[in-house]
């Protein structure tokens, strides 16, 4: 991170290209762990916001917009003074994400939209063992005191996002977003501590699921190699770009 940091300071104009490049492969990637393949033309549609799209021929165009509002909102709030990875912050990004979702619900209902699931979905993308429904809520605030802890402050960064994200899940909050928002909040505390986010590759998914069935440790090692996957890819940008100005000048 220290090289790839200095590199980046020497190239800030190529900041904000190489930002959305990352966004789009975060997006896609991340959706691909929940089953949902995007293609560019989706992503590209509901994130260029010099396109306009008919919002009715791309089904996936709100859950896209959400997903990319959300990255920007944990971008823009690990650089405030005083951070807090709290009950708020988590609401915050379901609300995000299930925007659309809870306009609609809304129009139909005075139910909270931030609640809680009420059940044990039958059918869902994560076999591991979730919490049941009457423990939820104590265990996301257990979740929440221990990351505001001295402890918390004292794990490695990469340990403190693995276990957050492995706690989160092992409580499945809601029978949508849950995923998304582990990972969000995993990335957060990641960015907070000046690491690039851990984009977990859709070649991973099954493995991925697999280490949510076992201690955090296998999920630490994931987001290593994930982080250092990211590094790579911006490594490689730069060089590219490298070359290219090469190739101009000559």
């Amino acid at each position: 991170m220290e090289g790839l940091r200095s590199r980046l300071v020497r190239c800030n104009g190529l900041l904000t290209e190489f930002s959305e490049r990352l966004d789009f492969s975060w997006i896609y990637h991340d959706n691909a762990l929940e089953g949902v393949v995007l293609s560019y033309h989706e992503l590209k549609a509901a994130i260029d916001k010099n396109i306009i799209s008919d919002v009715s021929l791309i089904p996936a165009y709100m859950d896209i917009k959400n997903h990319k509002l959300a990255i920007e909102f944990i971008r823009d709030y690990v650089t405030k003074r005083k951070v807090s990875f709290g009950l708020e912050f988590l609401k915050k990004l379901f609300l995000i994400l299930s925007a659309d979702e809870t306009v609609a619900r809304n129009t139909k209902s005075n139910k909270n939209p931030f609640q809680y699931r009420k059940d044990n979905p039958l059918h869902r993308l994560y076999f591991h063992e979730i919490a049941p429904p009457d423990k939820i809520a104590y265990r996301v605030r257990k979740l929440t005191e221990w990351l505001a802890s001295e402890d918390a402050r004292k794990c490695h960064p990469v340990k403190r996002a693995a276990k957050a994200h492995f706690r989160l899940l092992g409580v499945y909050p809601w029978p949508k977003h849950s995923g998304k928002v582990a990972r969000l909040l995993m990335n957060a505390i990641l960015i907070r501590e000046g690491y690039l986010p851990a984009v977990i590759h859709a070649i991973e998914r099954q493995r991925y699921y697999e280490v949510l069935r076992t201690p955090h440790l296998g999920l630490t090692s994931l987001i290593m190699e994930s982080i250092s996957g990211t590094i790579d890819a911006a490594h490689r940008f730069l060089d590219e770009s490298d070359q290219r100005q090469i190739r101009a000048a000559s």
